[in-house]
């Protein structure tokens, strides 16, 4: 059985990853767990740790939710606010045969202007995808 870690915050729902995830149930037996870091909001001047665990939460339940009614396999935590963390310490706990990493685009994306991408791929020895969601302005969360 494949084991996919998903990570993710505000793109979670794209149409991107979700082609991703039904690629992967199309492959055969496979599991995901879904880690979403619980980074500040951009669109607030002065946030509160909770706050971001928070909406963290809402989009983790959301998005397990989905595939759930995919019938995937799934489990999900709320990370680490630095998402490289919140990848440690759930490699920590399992094992992995991929990481799909789903970002904003360039410009937007404060995890590529971090190279967390890169990051993930040199420190770790699983595989990383990175899926780039495009998602319309309307639909960027904070």
């Amino acid at each position: 059985m494949r084991r996919y870690l998903i990570v993710g915050n505000q793109t979670l729902a794209s149409e991107q990853l979700r082609a991703a995830v039904r690629e992967r149930l199309g492959g055969g037996d496979c599991r995901f767990h879904v880690v979403v870091p619980a980074t500040p909001p951009s669109d607030h001047f002065s946030w509160s740790e909770g706050e971001a665990i928070t909406v963290a939460g809402r989009r983790l339940d959301e998005a397990l939710a989905w595939m759930d009614a995919q019938g995937a396999t799934c489990t999900g935590n709320v990370g680490d606010g630095h998402p490289a963390l919140a990848v440690a310490d759930a490699l920590d706990r399992e094992e992995f045969d991929e990481i799909i990493l789903s970002t904003l685009p360039t410009g937007v994306s404060r995890w590529i202007h971090q190279d967390l991408p890169r990051r993930l791929a040199r420190r770790t020895s699983v595989p990383v995808t990175h899926v780039v969601a495009v998602l319309a302005e309307s639909e960027v969360r904070h």
